[in-house]
């Protein structure tokens, strides 16, 4: 059966837990691909490069680590998949900087994770508007694979591993 790919535009989520646990995916039957991601300038930061995976365009950010080294790194828009290219030569844990690769401007922090980390959200927003409430929400620690995928402040991530599409 082919997997079904959701528009996270026009999704309606509803009774999603504040709190989960774990991001594994329960149905194997639906994909999360983010298909457009703004920076704090209002660019759009998927198909920056012509890096792509499972033929959708990567999303491009600009990663500072803590002894001054620099590099773009390329992320899988498919939600949950791990796969990154670039600049990857970072110790896991580090904490990095996380930059729009257009304007040299820090992503807006949102807040702390949740998961005792000390990881922080920042935020790719979903639209041009640049709403807090509709972002892909990303973490500063490398190889913490702890994000999120926002809409209208529901975790669209959480719902789609708990509802069969």
């Amino acid at each position: 059966m082919p997997k079904e790919h959701i528009d996270v535009q026009n999704l309606q989520v509803h009774d999603i837990p504040p709190r989960h646990d774990s991001l594994q995916s329960v149905d194997d039957r639906v994909t999360l691909v983010v298909t457009q991601a703004f920076g704090p300038g209002g660019h759009n930061l998927v198909g920056f490069s012509d890096v792509t995976f499972n033929g959708y365009p990567a999303v491009s950010l600009l990663i500072r680590t803590p002894d001054g080294r620099e590099g773009l790194v390329h992320l899988s828009p498919i939600h949950g998949d791990k796969r990154k290219s670039g600049f990857t030569d970072i110790a896991p844990g580090t904490r990095c900087t996380l930059l729009c690769p257009i304007t040299k401007r820090p992503l807006d922090k949102l807040g702390p994770v949740d998961d005792g980390s000390g990881a922080n959200y920042y935020a790719l927003y979903l639209t041009p508007k640049l709403i807090k409430g509709h972002a892909v929400a990303v973490t500063d620690l490398w190889d913490h694979f702890h994000s999120r995928i926002v809409d209208d402040e529901a975790v669209i991530s959480y719902w789609a591993q708990t509802h069969a599409v």
